[in-house]
């Protein structure tokens, strides 16, 4: 399978341009995955933001997931719930979601790598973060590309690098293993209409996927 760019609209960092909007930039742009993120949303809100997104990507072969929100993944036609180690469980999750919608879980030891490779309900497993972020608040201890190459050699799962990965960097995490690089701050910046399609080309293009639309 060729690596991805794992796009996350994140609200908080887009705004004001609109979810719906930023994604469908992104798409426009190549990017075939696509997280939203909106810590501070309420849940009325992040909904009618999610069907906007659905209506935006609907027809277009776009993997769209939601972050923590299982509830909401459950409601809607997307692909994936994304959760975190302090989210709802993963059997738990998939209680509320059936089998229909994939899980990805984040992992940032080699405890936690083991037991989401272990773990059935556990589609996608996410590593990082890779490099120094600011996506969160207080992020976890940064793991590095040998931590990348190590959870390739330990599942067979789909497998997720996320955390300050840049156009610097993205050739360098897929090529250490990772099925897709996941991107937060690297293309949600700007403030002009289009600055987000060009931030999602031009990290295309650093990880030698140019206009590739391939999964």
């Amino acid at each position: 399978m060729m690596g991805l760019v794992y796009a996350i609209a994140d609200a908080e960092a887009l705004r004001p341009m609109p979810l719906p909007e930023a994604v469908a930039e992104m798409a426009e742009a190549g990017i075939r995955w696509i997280q939203v993120r909106a810590k501070k949303l309420a849940g009325g809100e992040l909904h009618r933001a999610l069907e906007g997104c659905c209506r935006a990507l609907e027809g277009s072969g776009v993997e769209l997931w939601v972050d923590d929100r299982a509830d909401l993944a459950a409601l809607l036609p997307v692909a994936g719930v994304h959760l975190g180690q302090a989210d709802l469980p993963p059997e738990a999750a998939r209680r509320v979601i059936g089998q229909g919608v994939r899980i990805g879980l984040s992992t940032h030891s080699e405890e936690q790598l083991a037991a989401a490779d272990a773990d059935p309900e556990v589609d996608v497993i996410a590593v990082g973060p890779v490099f120094p972020t600011t996506g969160k608040e207080r992020p976890d201890p940064v793991v590095g590309l040998d931590f990348v190459r190590q959870a390739r050699a330990a599942t067979r799962k789909r497998l997720v690098a996320i955390g300050g990965i840049d156009a610097g960097n993205v050739a360098q995490v897929l090529a250490a293993g990772a099925d897709a690089a996941a991107v937060l701050g690297a293309v949600c910046r700007g403030d002009r209409k289009g600055d987000v399609r060009a931030n999602c080309r031009r990290l295309l293009a650093a990880a030698g996927l140019d206009g590739c639309a391939s999964t």
